[in-house]
């Protein structure tokens, strides 16, 4: 059931929400959270699509993404519209994880979540062989689905040989035709040294690499070489001042942040899952830890906005 902000706001988890910090929140104005997690999802979530957006609203966010790892959202969005969501001044994309829940590398998927107006395409994120090892050795708080649903089985993108296979290679066809974002999901680092490059041969010319220190193994040197071929690296607050902000959460990614500048960053929530602070939360608690780190304005804009809504324009 959809809820006011103020219903939203638990007073843990988002404490320190309504402290008054005006140089925060006029940095925030025009933000795009490209990567949040609302429901309807098997996994718990805080927050619905609707939710999001209002909470959203009342930073002045100008657009965020709904991502699941079993569906596509722009249907949901679509129905919501009639629904109060285009009342909200706040733009709401979708998009779909390739995971085995909509058919795993299924072309036939992207293209119908693209054409109704998605505009990200994960790769596979809970099925990739990265995260189900990460995960059958690692407690890392991953939710858990709420409904009984298969094991994963991994997807890779690469053949035998090595190279990107037919599947990956179609869907990337279909990115590039619909001007959309290739996000890497959590394919191991080495899987995505493989995709960066036919990406951009494909024509696909935005790409995004998201928490690369958490699943992907990909080190701050790996992470520039990619961002120096135009990809952008995402840092998801969720790790950084999400349930357990660190004391210094810039610590956590400066080396990464030395790599990439700040040209080639994007801060997104990558949250909504129950038992976390609200995305907005997060977003001030990171906007004051950069500022407080000495970034200077023009690079906080980019990193809260500025990069991820020139990935969203077409």
């Amino acid at each position: 059931m959809t809820q006011t902000v103020s219903e939203l706001l638990d007073p843990q988890l988002d404490a320190d929400r309504l402290r008054p910090d005006p140089e925060v929140d006029e940095l925030l104005t025009g933000a795009v959270d490209l990567h949040t997690h609302p429901g309807p999802s098997p996994f718990p979530r805080r927050m619905s699509i609707l939710d999001a957006a209002r909470d959203a609203a009342t930073a002045g966010f100008r657009a965020l993404v709904a991502k699941s790892h079993h569906h596509s959202m722009v249907t949901d969005i679509l129905a919501l519209e009639q629904a109060g969501l285009a009342d909200v001044p706040v733009k709401v994309y979708g998009g779909i994880a390739l995971n085995r829940t909509v058919g795993g590398l299924n072309p036939y998927a992207v293209e119908l979540a693209l054409r109704m107006g998605g505009r990200v395409v994960w790769f596979p994120t809970i099925a990739s062989r990265a995260h189900l090892e990460f995960h059958a050795h690692n407690h890392s708080g991953f939710p858990v689905a709420g409904v009984p649903l298969r094991e994963n089985e991994p997807i890779t993108v690469v053949d035998e040989e090595g190279g990107l296979n037919a599947a990956a290679r179609d869907i990337l066809d279909v990115i590039a035709a619909e001007s959309a974002i290739l996000n890497c999901g959590h394919l191991p680092a080495a899987e995505i040294d493989v995709l960066i490059p036919a990406a951009l041969e494909a024509g696909v010319s935005r790409i995004v690499i998201s928490h690369p220190d958490f699943v992907l193994g990909a080190e701050p040197e790996r992470i520039g070489k990619w961002c120096r071929q135009g990809a952008f690296v995402e840092h998801c607050l969720a790790m950084l001042t999400g349930r357990e902000p660190q004391e210094r959460p810039f610590a956590r990614i400066a080396e990464f942040y030395r790599e990439a500048g700040p040209a080639h960053t994007i801060f997104s929530s990558d949250l909504g899952q129950r038992g976390n602070p609200l995305p907005v939360t997060a977003y001030r608690r990171m906007v004051r830890a950069l500022l407080d780190e000495g970034v200077g304005h023009d690079d906080i804009k980019a990193m809260t906005g500025g990069n991820a809504g020139q990935l969203l324009e077409r």
